[in-house]
C-alpha cells in the first residue's frame, strides 16, 4: 500500500494568559491509502489538535507550530501558504467535525453547503453541483434526497446532520478524510450506521481515514491501526488486534479496562483510571502517565522512555518494556475477551 500522509515529530503549543500549553509533543504517525487509522485517548490528550494541525486549522495565535513536518503526497503542508491550503482543504483532505449542528451553517440549505465545494474545487456549474448533491445525499443514506437537499440543517435529525456532514466532506473525493469523534452525539444504532457508512464509502472510493475517538468500541469495528495518545504524546501504536489482544502500555490497559464487557454482572462497576491527565502547561519530564500508573517506577517520573519495537507494526513507549524492569503481566481487567475486532 502507498503511504499518503506522514506526520513527523509534530509539536503544537498554545499561548494562554498564564503559560504556554504544550498540547501536542513530538507526535509521529503515517497513513496509507484505503486505511483507517484511529487516534484514541481521553479528552485533553491532543487528538483533535493533531487533526486540526493536519488540516492547518489550528488558530494562530494563540496556537503556534513548534516543530515537525506534515507530508501529504510528498509535499510538506507546514510550508504552504493559506491560499495554497485552501486549494487542498475540502478537495484532497476533508474533515467531519465533532458537532454537526455547529459545523453546518444554519442559514444555508444543505444542498447549497454541499454545492460550495463542488463549484470551487471541481469547477461544476450550479446545476451540476446540485445534481451531484442529490447523488451524495443518496450515497450517505438520506431518504428523499431530492426533497431533503432544499432543507435547512434544523430540519434534519442528529444522525442525518452527521450524514450531511459526511456528504460535504466526501463531495470532492478526498484522498484523506479526518473524522473527529463522528459518532459522539449520536445514539448507539445511529453510531453503527454512520460507521458502516464510512466503511462502505471507503471501500467504494478508497479514501484513507483518520478516526479521532475516545471510544474503543468504535475502533474495534472500524480501524486497521490504532495510535493511543496521552498527554500530547503517542504512547502506543499497532494494528487493531495487537492493541486489543496484546497491549503493552498501562494506559492502553486502563482504556481497555474501562470498556463495558458483555459478561459483566449488573451491579459491577466499570474499571476507572484514577487521577487526572497531566497539566500540559507544565508537562512532566518523564512518561506523561507516570502519576496515574499503578506500575510506575522512579525512572518513569524522570525520563520519557524510548519506543520499544514489539513487531514491525507494534511500538510502545513504556519503561516496563526495558529488560531491567520487573516483569508485569497485563491485568485481567484489561483483557478484551469476546470483543470482535474488524482490523
Amino acid at each position: 500500500m502507498k503511504k499518503i500522509l506522514d506526520v513527523d515529530n509534530l509539536s503544537i503549543s498554545f499561548d494562554t494568559y498564564g503559560a504556554e500549553v504544550q498540547a501536542v509533543r513530538g507526535v509521529t504517525f503515517d497513513l496509507y491509502e484505503k486505511e483507517t487509522l484511529a487516534i484514541v485517548g481521553e479528552s485533553g490528550s491532543g487528538k483533535s489538535v493533531t487533526a486540526q494541525a493536519v488540516m492547518r486549522l489550528t488558530p494562530m495565535p494563540p496556537g503556534k507550530f513548534v516543530s515537525g513536518s506534515i507530508t501529504f503526497q510528498g509535499e510538506d503542508l507546514t510550508k504552504k501558504s493559506d491560499k495554497q491550503m485552501e486549494a487542498i482543504r475540502g478537495k484532497d483532505i476533508s474533515m467531519v467535525f465533532q458537532d454537526p449542528m455547529t459545523s453546518l451553517n444554519p442559514t444555508m440549505t444543505v444542498g447549497k453547503q454541499i454545492s460550495e465545494g463542488l463549484i470551487k474545487h471541481q469547477n461544476m456549474s450550479k446545476k451540476q453541483a446540485f445534481q451531484r448533491g442529490i447523488e451524495l445525499l443518496k450515497l450517505v443514506g438520506i431518504p428523499n434526497p431530492e426533497r431533503r437537499i432544499n432543507q435547512y440543517p434544523h430540519q434534519y435529525s442528529g444522525g442525518m446532520r452527521q450524514r450531511a456532514m459526511i456528504a460535504i466532506a466526501l463531495a470532492c473525493n478526498p484522498k484523506v478524510l479526518i473524522a473527529d469523534e463522528p459518532t459522539t452525539a449520536l445514539d448507539v444504532t445511529i453510531q453503527a450506521q454512520i460507521l458502516d457508512l464510512m466503511r462502505d464509502l471507503q471501500d467504494k472510493t478508497g479514501t484513507a481515514i483518520i478516526l479521532i475517538t475516545h471510544d474503543l468500541g468504535v475502533v474495534a469495528n472500524s480501524a486497521h491501526r490504532v495510535a493511543v495518545m496521552y498527554g500530547g504524546k503517542i504512547v502506543e501504536t499497532g494494528k487493531v488486534d495487537e492493541i486489543f489482544y496484546n497491549p503493552k502500555h498501562p494506559y492502553t490497559w486502563g482504556l481497555l479496562g474501562s470498556m463495558p464487557k458483555l459478561d459483566q454482572n449488573a451491579g459491577e462497576k466499570l474499571q476507572a483510571i484514577p487521577g487526572s491527565p497531566p497539566d500540559l502547561a507544565e508537562p512532566p519530564k518523564g512518561c506523561p502517565f507516570a502519576a496515574r500508573c499503578p506500575f510506575a517506577m522512579n525512572i518513569c517520573d524522570k525520563k520519557m522512555p524510548q519506543y520499544t519495537e514489539l513487531s514491525e507494526s507494534h511500538h510502545a513507549a513504556c519503561w516496563l518494556l526495558d529488560e531491567r524492569a520487573p516483569k508485569v503481566e497485563q491485568p485481567e481487567y484489561a483483557k478484551v475477551g469476546g470483543t470482535e475486532v474488524h482490523g
